[in-house]
């Protein structure tokens, strides 16, 4: 298909000439010149469009007085800052917008009416009446990508929380031990997975406006992005109407695959397979478990692992989970240590993958979280420190004054 050039170039042309010299950002990410208006709060919106800033995209954050929730969200806190408003803003200009007063939202209108992108996770029709929705702002800016962020889909008003999706999921209910309560996960795990839904929707529509000149609306809720999260365990459900239920750290499907006491701490052992149950089996001592029918497949091993399980917990008493980690990762089986978030994190500067990167520069820098994506024509960016309330307001102003 030829590509259709003109109504993008068109719709670009005014803003992206004199964008760099009022919101300039270092590096060439994909991203590049893509102008975002982030209308979004909390957080799979802003991890969305922190997302798309990291590849180069040039995002606009839009608050109102009390700014996001999140910034609110302490302890902890690094100096004045939550570091949980930190953790998902990186990369972007910030600008303060009282929708309820008529000069404000002029401006807001103004920079929807520029805009690349659009990100928004307002209750459903709620940014209808300034004018702000995806019809309105289409009308005269038929070229933007408007993403919508709800919890429940654009017909439902209810308020979307993570917490809230992982009761009404599901997820709860196969999340504890199976005679305990059903617990949450300790990440919003939800908020992230839609937040990337997002960003995976956002390009789609980029490249189909590459294609065709033709913006749209993409649309995510929460409830959906669980529905999907939950991968096999709903799969479980619409394949075979199997409802699943807790099994503390254990596996439906495989074992081991799970954390095992050993004579100090405990190990997660993951026999994913039947050559790596072999590996187990010769390094704890127990060869004799490959040639027993009851273990040797994995569909045996799993409807005996109660018979299995005592056997693997005795073996694995001769050593620590350090000792065990050091002999079964030199024979290649995957196992790992429960640690600590601070101890992952060093792993991960062990292993010379450098979690934790500078954003931003002069008197503002802030230790963020690496982006994961490393690509190898283009690099991710990290030159805009989480921005303070409003830091950024006269700049965007002024930006908008030169179209």
């Amino acid at each position: 298909m030829k590509q259709s050039t003109t109504p993008e170039d068109d719709h670009r042309s005014p803003a992206h000439d004199r964008l760099a010299e009022f919101l300039p950002r270092a590096g060439s990410g994909p991203l590049s010149g893509q102008i975002v208006v982030d209308f979004s709060r909390v957080l799979a919106g802003p991890y969305s469009t922190m997302m798309l800033a990291d590849l180069g995209a040039t995002v606009i954050k839009v608050e109102g007085p009390k700014g996001d929730d999140t910034r609110h969200w302490a302890p902890p806190v690094r100096d004045d800052d939550a570091t949980y408003y930190l953790s998902i803003n990186r990369n972007k200009y910030d600008i303060v917008l009282d929708f309820t007063d008529p000069g404000d939202l002029a401006t807001a209108q103004k920079l929807a009416a520029r805009a690349d992108i659009i990100v928004e996770n307002f209750k459903p029709g709620g940014l209808r009446k300034f004018g702000l929705d995806y019809a309105s702002v289409s009308a005269g800016n038929p070229a933007v990508v408007y993403a919508s962020v709800t919890g429940f889909g654009p017909e439902n008003p209810l308020p979307g929380y993570d917490l809230l999706m992982q009761a009404l999921s599901g997820f709860m209910s196969v999340t504890g031990s199976p005679d305990g309560s059903p617990y949450r996960a300790g990440v919003a795990v939800f908020d992230v997975i839609t937040g990337l839904h997002t960003t995976i929707g956002i390009l789609a529509a980029i490249q189909h406006r590459t294609l065709t000149g033709e913006g749209q609306l993409v649309e995510t809720n929460l409830m959906s992005s669980a529905m999907s999260g939950l991968a096999n365990q709903t799969g479980a459900y619409a394949a075979a109407g199997v409802n699943p239920t807790r099994m503390g750290n254990a596996h439906p499907s495989l074992y081991p695959y799970q954390p095992m006491p050993t004579k100090s701490g405990e190990i997660i052992v993951a026999a994913a397979n039947d050559g790596q149950f072999r590996i187990l089996a010769e390094v704890v001592g127990r060869p004799d478990w490959c040639d027993d029918e009851r273990f040797a497949a994995a569909k045996n091993r799993n409807a005996n692992r109660d018979v299995l399980e005592p056997e693997l917990l005795e073996a694995l008493q001769a050593h620590t989970a350090q000792e065990w980690f050091d002999k079964l990762s030199a024979a290649g089986l995957p196992c790992a240590p429960i640690n600590t978030i601070a101890e992952g994190v060093e792993h991960a500067k062990s292993l010379g993958l450098e979690p934790v990167v500078d954003t931003g520069s002069g008197q503002r820098v802030i230790p963020t979280v690496r982006n994961p994506i490393t690509l190898s024509k283009s690099q991710v960016s990290y030159d805009l420190a989480p921005p303070e309330l409003g830091a950024d307001s006269e700049k965007v102003r002024a930006w908008l004054d030169s179209l």
